[in-house]
């Protein structure tokens, strides 16, 4: 070896630490998540929870009303405990509504739906009945027959 030569350097490997790699993964996935959730507009219906009472429910009068879905998309309007009910088109649903919070003081809406209905079709009704302005709406949990 020479005086004037310059030793070479020592060869090093490479390494690649994980721990911070991992860090950065966390921290770029926690930020996609908080800015999808951010995106996207969450919307909260209001549903007061029923108050018990100790007095018997008076029978249905003529403020009640029945809507019901059936699987062929038709929908079944029945207003008062006696009446019948007559079939209708969806597009007749809000009218009705509209004329039926008119006309009563406490309008009551019941919403049911034979077996074979979607459950789109009984949101479209509750949807009506919200834009309508009534407040007071059950929906029967069991199917009943179209009629």
């Amino acid at each position: 070896m020479n005086a004037y030569e310059i030793p070479a350097p020592e060869t090093r490997k490479a390494r690649v630490e994980i721990i911070p790699l991992i860090d950065v993964v966390f921290f770029l996935l926690a930020t996609f998540v908080l800015f999808t959730l951010s995106l996207q507009r969450m919307r909260v219906v209001e549903a007061p929870f029923a108050q018990g009472s100790d007095r018997p429910t008076p029978p249905p009068g003529d403020d009640f009303v029945a809507i019901q879905a059936s699987a062929e998309g038709t929908y079944f309007w029945k207003r008062g405990a006696a009446a019948t009910a007559e079939p209708i088109f969806a597009a007749e649903l809000r009218p009705r509504l509209e004329e039926l919070r008119r006309s009563t003081a406490t309008p009551r809406v019941m919403v049911r739906a034979d077996r074979g209905a979607t459950l789109g079709a009984a949101v479209l009704v509750l949807d009506e009945v919200r834009r309508a302005g009534i407040t007071q709406v059950a929906v029967e949990t069991m199917t009943t027959p179209s009629g």
